[in-house]
């Protein structure tokens, strides 16, 4: 049975790393055991770890559910400085999903439901709300 589960990305600056990853997830590291590392619990039991190291090429993506694409992709244009990313959509998926880069070459992205009501059920189920 798996209880729990986390993903890493390498960056070659800590605290740029760090500071960039603040402003993506809104929050500061909830855990930081050590110099060079820092973890985000993104939802119950999903961690991401932020890790000094050699960078590993082709990470990704680590896409995060959002409740509305356009605003985050704005934001992060905006502050972070990315590239302005395309948003998909095709008939047969429920969401709508995009991706970009964070400066190590690591393939992050957003997506969002469709269906709201769906969304809701969703957040709900994970989150209790």
């Amino acid at each position: 049975m798996i209880l729990e589960m986390t993903t890493q990305f390498r960056v070659s600056d800590m605290k740029e790393g760090q500071e960039w990853y603040e402003t993506l997830l809104n929050k500061k590291p909830d855990f930081i055991p050590h110099e060079g590392f820092a973890e985000w619990e993104l939802i119950p039991g999903c961690w991401l770890q932020v890790a000094e190291g050699t960078l590993t090429e082709g990470n990704g993506p680590l896409r995060l559910g959002v409740t509305d694409i356009e605003s985050e992709r704005d934001r992060l244009v905006e502050h972070l400085h990315i590239d302005r990313f395309d948003i998909h959509s095709r008939s047969e998926v429920p969401v709508k999903w995009g991706t970009f880069s964070d400066p190590w070459g690591n393939q992050l992205g957003f997506f969002e439901y469709l269906d709201k009501s769906e969304e809701k059920e969703r957040a709900h189920s994970i989150l209790g709300k």
